[in-house]
């Protein structure tokens, strides 16, 4: 039954030829069936007219609008000719509800006009001579009537397909811009992920070349000093560790889990101890906080201490074996001040003028990024007299 259903479906012009060719045979009997006194001066006419009629239904999903003008050519000739109604008129109420349905807005129009119309038209043309004019006006409204509720079937289908089709649209749309947005997140989360572990990267595995080259140094002359320098690499590499499996976390939760396995995102606490450990790796850091610290949103927090990290680490890659830092945390009413500076020899020009040569220079990359993730400020270049200097002001406002 399904297949006969899909069939049917699929061949819409095939179902109307078999109620064509229905209607045909139903036409011929009803009009042998009649009486030989029809009252009509053109019996000739009766075969031509009803096959057209036929050929309405036939065609009319094919072609509604040219349908609906040969009907009504049809209706007209009916009255010029004194053809009466036959059972073949039936294709006007049908292509009525068809142009209604599917046809053009102004076939539609004319197919509601016509309707209303046709049965006046016929009445008048060939009224009951039994019944009185009272009787005559009733047959009327009660033969108008089906016009007007095929034309608001089809009307009404019109209107249903076109929500449907709407609403198929609105859900392809939707999903487009889904994947737009789904795209989009993905590169946002690649890029935050990316800069993650170049900080995390970066400036472990700096202070672990650093300790490793002192040990190498002072092996034979200092084993004290090459044991320390062993037991910092250690330390730096557990912690890079510790960071790595909580990015790893996240990635398989989507959230930032506490205690446990996973540490918690890095804070501004935590930059005196990146200062101490940058000491404890042989790099001079002169740390101090100025103004009144308080709390700070959770983006702040890891921006301002991914900021000094990277910038502590840029000035052990680039500031010479004798180079001092300095970092200074600064509370405004509005803001927080970041100021890292080192006296070495400086990065080279091309890494924070031209966002890195043959991918160098992330981290200054990734530092603007963070800064303009959360509203600030960055400002990045040498310091007169020699050396590199890095400043940053973040928004501050109240966590909640």
């Amino acid at each position: 039954m399904q297949r006969l259903y899909d069939f049917l479906r699929r061949h819409p012009t095939w179902v109307d030829i078999v109620w064509a060719v229905v209607l045909l045979g139903i036409s011929v009997a009803s009009e042998e069936a009649r009486q030989v006194g029809r009252g009509t001066d053109a019996p000739g006419l009766i075969v031509p007219v009803m096959l057209l009629l036929c050929l309405v239904v036939a065609l009319r999903r094919k072609m509604p609008e040219k349908m609906l003008l040969l009907g009504l050519g049809l209706g007209v000739a009916q009255v010029a000719l004194d053809v009466e109604t036959m059972a073949a008129d039936f294709a006007l109420l049908a292509i009525v509800y068809t142009v209604a349905a599917t046809g053009e807005r102004w076939a539609s129009r004319l197919a509601l006009a016509s309707g209303l119309c046709a049965a006046t038209v016929a009445q008048v043309r060939w009224p009951n001579e039994d019944t009185s004019a009272l009787g005559n006006v009733g047959i009327m409204i009660f033969q108008t009537v089906p016009f007007a509720l095929a034309w608001v079937l089809g009307d009404s289908i019109r209107t249903r397909r076109a929500y449907f089709a709407q609403l198929e649209e609105r859900a392809a749309r939707l999903e487009k811009e889904r994947e737009a947005q789904s795209k989009v997140a993905v590169a946002a989360e690649r890029a935050r992920i990316a800069r993650e572990l170049h900080d995390v990267v970066a400036h472990n595995v700096s202070v672990m070349v650093v300790q490793a080259d002192g040990a190498a140094y002072v092996l034979d002359a200092a084993p004290d000093q090459a044991k320390k320098a062993l037991e910092t690499i250690s330390s730096t590499g557990r912690q890079a560790l510790a960071e790595m499996r909580r990015l790893l976390g996240v990635l398989r939760t989507g959230e930032h889990q506490e205690g446990g396995e996973y540490v918690p995102q890095p804070d501004v606490e935590q930059i005196e101890d990146l200062v101490e450990q940058c000491r404890g790796s042989g790099l001079p850091v002169d740390f101090k906080i100025e103004g009144t610290p308080r709390p700070l949103p959770s983006g702040v927090e890891l921006t301002a201490y991914r900021i000094v990290q990277e910038a502590l680490t840029n000035t052990r890659k680039h500031g010479g074996p004798n180079a001092g830092a300095s970092v200074r945390l600064v509370y405004f009413d509005d803001g927080l001040g970041l100021l890292v500076e080192d006296d070495g020899k400086g990065a080279p020009h091309e890494l924070y003028e031209e966002g890195g040569v043959d991918g160098a220079g992330h981290g200054l990359i990734g530092m603007r990024e963070r800064v303009g993730m959360v509203g600030g400020t960055l400002d990045a270049g040498p310091r007169p007299g020699g050396g590199f200097r890095i400043s940053a002001l973040l928004p501050l406002k109240p966590a909640h």
